[in-house]
């Protein structure tokens, strides 16, 4: 210890070595995690190493170098309390879509757009602004500049054209 403390790096490794295995054990009886307890007791040997000037030589080095053990597991404990409390984003609670919800989602998202490719253009547009965007029939027929009743037959034909390109995906989910 007093080489450490006079500045020897080695020396101080010849303590860590010695007490690496102790501090692991109070720090993981802090934490319970072993991983947490490996990075409190890591964090501890630095501190140590920081702070060997304040260190009393009349008192033995182990008690001295486990209360900085177990102060280190303490404030690591205390932050991921904290780390806790914090809200979760809502997608990634349990409430947010399954992994294999958002990629059917996708699928047949990529399913429904190669289907609309399929439409002509005045029905694509129609079902669209309709059933997506929620215009009204009169909102698409001014857009489209065409007579209210055939936005409803377009968007008529439309959907039966989709259900007819789309029959099969309830068979493959």
């Amino acid at each position: 210890m007093v080489r450490a403390a006079a500045g020897d790096r080695a020396a101080f490794g010849v303590l860590v070595e010695r007490y690496a295995g102790v501090a692991r054990r109070v720090a993981r009886a802090v934490l319970g995690n072993p991983e947490d307890a490996d990075d409190a007791a890591q964090d501890a040997m630095l501190s140590a190493l920081v702070k060997l000037d304040q260190y009393d030589a009349r008192r033995p080095f182990g008690p001295w170098l486990l209360r900085i053990v177990a102060n280190a597991a303490t404030d690591r404990r205390r932050r991921r309390t904290v780390r806790r409390v914090e809200p979760l984003d809502a997608g990634l609670t349990a409430g947010g879509p399954r992994p294999d919800t958002t990629a059917e989602r996708r699928a047949l998202g990529e399913r429904l757009r190669q289907a609309l490719a399929e439409l002509p253009e005045r029905r694509r547009v129609a079902v669209v602004l309709f059933d997506v965007e929620g215009y009204s029939h009169a909102e698409i027929a001014a857009v489209l500049g065409i007579p209210e009743g055939t936005v409803r037959s377009e968007v008529f034909h439309a959907r039966r054209r989709l259900r007819a390109l789309l029959a099969d995906w309830k068979e493959e989910v």
